[in-house]
């Protein structure tokens, strides 16, 4: 069901996609919060630990939750939108999904990105597919906005997931230095050989 959500994304028209994906991202201007959504990929305590201090910078904002479990965490609302990724099964409800987010005035997305295999691939398609501006929240709780005044946040997160600091960075570097490395060694290797057979069998 994860590989179907990105593939509804993958449909659209790729200036559709692009626009979608940069929309805010070269603008740091927060738009009017006429509704807000939540992505829950990622362990519950990080938006119960969240809701308050939303709630407070945004005021009575109407509030939406996509999310794989069956009932609101603590703290949110009863008048919480709550949207199961288990009732969207199918690429015609799925895209019914995209449309009443849509609709609703949806203009922030908060999607967690955490490091948990939670929803990965559905909290993506909704960021491309929304015409909302996106804030991601950590698994400390902390949220930064996905835009270019964040840059250095958002290379700090992409840096820690895919373990390139430290010694984990040396570790992936040499990996991916070595594959086309190793790629180009293979391939030579495999032509020298194929060019002496075919030199003994003319001889």
């Amino acid at each position: 069901m994860e590989a179907q959500a990105l593939g509804d994304v993958t449909a659209l028209r790729p200036p559709t996609l692009l626009f979608n994906l940069v929309r805010y991202f070269f603008r740091r201007r927060i738009p009017q919060p006429d509704a807000l959504v939540l992505v829950e990929s990622g362990s519950r305590h990080l938006l119960e630990g969240l809701i308050a201090g939303l709630r407070e910078n945004w005021g009575e904002v109407p509030l939406a939750l996509v999310t794989c479990y069956p009932s609101l965490p603590a703290g949110f609302p009863e008048s919480t939108r709550l949207y199961r990724v288990t009732d969207y099964r199918g690429r015609e409800a799925r895209r019914r999904l995209y449309r009443e987010l849509d609709s609703s005035g949806t203009s922030i997305l908060g999607l967690i990105c955490s490091g948990e295999p939670l929803m990965p691939k559905w909290k993506w398609a909704l960021a491309l597919r929304l015409r909302a501006k996106v804030f991601i929240i950590n698994e400390n709780g902390d949220y930064f906005w996905l835009d270019r005044g964040h840059i250095g946040l958002l290379w700090k997160l992409v840096l820690l997931r895919t373990d390139l600091r430290g010694s984990g960075a040396v570790r992936t570097l040499a990996r991916l230095v070595s594959w086309p490395l190793t790629l180009v060694y293979l391939l030579l290797y495999a032509t020298v050989v194929h060019a002496r057979r075919a030199r003994r069998l003319i001889g």
